[in-house]
């Protein structure tokens, strides 16, 4: 164990034990001591120990005791320090994610701009008699995170979906918590396979510790819907709520 060195804050839990360890074997060291030079009055005994012996003795169990004390407390506000500015730096990271979160989301069209471009690509698939899908996501935080999480899991579930979906595929935020997904040329079984693929995304995303729970619906045309309205509708009503009406710029 390394005595006056530089902490490494991924060593911190570490060195932490190490400094307890050495804390305790410390104390027993110290009460052995304390013992031993009472043993003799606890027993009766008569034990002589006096002269350059004892003198050598006494200032012995003083100095280590100082250097034990000083170290344990300068080893103490270095941990208690270092631990501090890893929380200050796990609130920055936290921070800087929200922001990344919030400009995603804010860079992410609109369910007005969706109705747009959905009469679009409905007029296409009309006319080259192809079939149009709108995948639509809702996400629910768990009850155990803070809102403060919120606009962090919306943001990586959109990152998450960005990267799973199609290259032809356009991503719409609909409304906080909710994403719609427009995919073009595609049948039912295509669209369920990239619903599959958001779905191992969002789970991956989600973690152990859940941090949102997810629900896919898929709506698909000619097999669900037979006009561009009712794949609005469907979309819109998928998971009632207030939509986020705004084109984008």
């Amino acid at each position: 164990m390394y005595i006056f060195d530089r902490l490494d804050p991924l060593k911190l839990e570490r060195r932490n034990a190490q400094l307890w360890m050495l804390a305790i074997a410390m104390i027993v060291i110290l009460v052995a001591g304390i013992a031993l030079i009472l043993y003799p009055s606890a027993f009766e005994e008569t034990v002589n120990i006096s002269g350059s012996w004892m003198r050598s003795i006494y200032f012995s169990f003083c100095v280590l005791s100082s250097l034990m004390v000083g170290y344990l407390m300068e080893r103490r506000i270095a941990i208690r320090s270092l631990s501090q500015r890893l929380k200050e730096e796990k609130g920055r990271n936290v921070r800087l994610l929200q922001q990344a979160g919030i400009e995603l989301l804010e860079t992410l069209p609109k369910f007005g701009h969706f109705q747009d471009q959905l009469t679009m690509e409905f007029r296409r698939a009309t006319i080259a008699d192809q079939p149009l899908s709108v995948i639509v996501v809702a996400l629910t935080l768990g009850d155990s995170h803070e809102a403060d999480d919120l606009v962090t899991a919306y943001g990586d579930a959109a990152k998450s979906i960005l990267r799973r979906m199609r290259r032809e595929d356009s991503l719409y935020y609909f409304r906080p918590g909710v994403f719609g997904v427009l995919v073009p040329s595609a049948g039912a079984t295509d669209a369920s396979a990239v619903g599959k693929r958001l779905e191992e995304g969002l789970r991956e995303i989600s973690g152990r510790n859940h941090r949102f729970s997810f629900n896919l619906k898929v709506i698909n045309y000619p097999k669900d819907v037979s006009s561009a309205r009712e794949i609005q509708y469907a979309a819109a009503s998928a998971y009632p709520g207030p939509l986020l009406l705004a084109k984008a710029a």
